[in-house]
């Protein structure tokens, strides 16, 4: 049983659902309208009531999931966590509040979580088919067949701020809507090819902002009910013809979200007027049923992290051969180290298959480039925690260890570290290793211990371990080197 908790722009949602062999069942559900949005001040900076409405909000939902027994836990934010200016500052006491970390996604694997969701709650196994979500802060569109993705964007034009500059005050009128369309096109022209409706057969619309449009259509039978150009251009003119959000009376329309659709609406017309849209299907399932999929395809080996860090090497022709052996041998060390938990372990091996991938990009401080690209890299199934601690590994690979910092201070980051730079180092100088070649100890001090023989047969390894003695001794490490037999 898993838990997926999505902290979105507008509102914060809950989901609580198991695996029945076959699909993927919501046990539970909680939603509750934050607007985190709506609390960045003039400067960008979530405001002290946004937060505290944002903390309260997380300790109702671990009272919620600490009332399951869950396999696991995953939570995620989006647009307004992304681009507040203070959210790291922020992130501490949330994470307290909730007892699980967050992880801030790009807008990019919002959008893979999105059509994961989607994919994953359709029959039909291989059409083609575009998906959008408007959202709080962003709009996604992802391009797909059956399960599998072929692109995906991220825009920043969201319901709130739409809402906001063409609707001020819930004032509604015809050159405010027109306005706000054209706003929305001019968003996504450029968009227009690699989406064309000559690429998919069918469009869905996910998120909640999508599905009550969509009920506002059908409930109050607005042309033949479907999510059609024509019948949102009537739901258009009906707005209009109310003025003011607090006058609007349609059915399924709730006062509180009134705002939020008359922006969602205006972006998505404009969308399907750029794309060519004639029709939607809207779709409950989206980012949080995406997360609950994820969860799943992890507790069943199937990491789509796996296949994206082969990709990735693959982009940049690092030689699969000699990543495969730091990797391996990095994994053999760091667990002859006794790391006091698995929380590393992956990322070591992944760092270490990407190890070299800045060389294309220069053979001269090619771990400074490999670093660089995997801190800022879109990569399918990667936080940017994670791909920060990667990238701090990368970069540690060779070269001086004062250029961490105080990441060190970690111990058990500091084992990896070591791990993956005597695997590199193993790797230059051409040996094979097995595991009773080299033993290494780290506790207030680093021992590294060798057969004789294997030294004999190599030289270089012996020179190369004196500057690593120096480097560490560097930041006050003692090092200690020992041959046997």
């Amino acid at each position: 049983m898993f838990a997926a908790v999505d902290l979105g722009s507008n509102s914060f949602r809950l989901h609580i659902g198991h695996h029945d062999g076959n699909a993927m069942r919501v046990i539970k559900s909680a939603r509750e309208p934050i607007r985190l949005a709506a609390g960045l001040d003039a400067s960008g900076n979530l405001t002290a009531v946004a937060m505290q409405m944002a903390l309260e909000c997380l300790a109702r939902f671990k009272t919620l999931i600490n009332s399951f027994e869950l396999d696991a836990v995953r939570v995620v934010g989006t647009n307004t966590l992304r681009i507040a200016k203070n959210a790291a500052s922020f992130l501490p006491a949330a994470e307290k509040a909730l007892g699980y970390p967050i992880e801030i996604i790009s807008g990019e694997e919002e959008g893979r979580f999105i059509y994961m969701g989607v994919a994953c709650g359709l029959a039909t196994l291989d059409d083609r088919r575009l998906v959008i979500d408007i959202g709080g802060g962003s709009t996604e569109l992802i391009l797909g067949r059956g399960h599998e993705i072929e692109r995906v964007e991220s825009f920043s034009i969201g319901t709130f701020r739409q809402s906001l500059e063409f609707f001020p005050q819930g004032r509604i009128d015809a050159a405010g809507f027109d306005a706000a369309i054209l706003s929305a096109r001019s968003i996504f022209e450029d968009a227009a090819q690699p989406f064309s409706n000559r690429l998919w057969q069918k469009a869905y619309g996910s998120s909640g902002t999508m599905r009550a449009i969509s009920d506002a259509i059908s409930k109050n039978n607005i042309g033949d009910g479907s999510l059609s150009l024509k019948n949102l251009n009537e739901l258009k003119t009906s707005l209009i013809g109310f003025g003011h959000t607090s006058r609007i009376a349609l059915i399924g329309m709730k006062p509180d979200r009134s705002s939020v659709i008359i922006g969602g609406l205006a972006i998505l017309l404009g969308l399907m007027r750029e794309l060519g849209i004639e029709t939607m299907t809207p779709i409950e399932a989206g980012l949080r049923m995406g997360v609950l999929w994820d969860l799943q395809l992890r507790a069943t080996k199937r990491d789509r992290r796996e296949r994206s860090v082969e990709q990735f090497r693959a982009r940049f022709h690092a030689n699969a051969v000699r990543a495969r052996e730091v990797a391996e041998t990095a994994s053999m060390l760091f667990a002859q180290l006794k790391p006091d938990s698995d929380a590393l372990v992956k990322y070591l091996h992944w760092s270490g298959m990407l190890h070299e991938i800045g060389v294309a990009v220069s053979h001269s401080g090619y771990h400074k480039h490999a670093a660089y690209l995997m801190l800022n890299a879109d990569l399918p199934g990667f936080t940017t925690r994670e791909q920060r601690t990667m990238s701090t590994l990368i970069l540690a690979q060779k070269g001086n260890l004062k250029k961490l910092g105080d990441a060190l201070e970690d111990a058990e980051l500091c084992k990896a570290v070591l791990a993956l730079r005597l695997a590199v180092m193993f790797m230059h100088s051409h040996c094979v290793m097995q595991p009773d070649d080299v033993r290494i100890k780290m506790r207030n001090r680093i021992e590294v211990e060798f057969k004789a023989d294997w030294l004999v047969r190599h030289p270089t390894v012996s020179y190369w371990m004196e500057k690593e003695r120096d480097t560490w001794g560097e930041i006050g490490i003692d090092f200690s080197i020992k041959r046997k037999g």
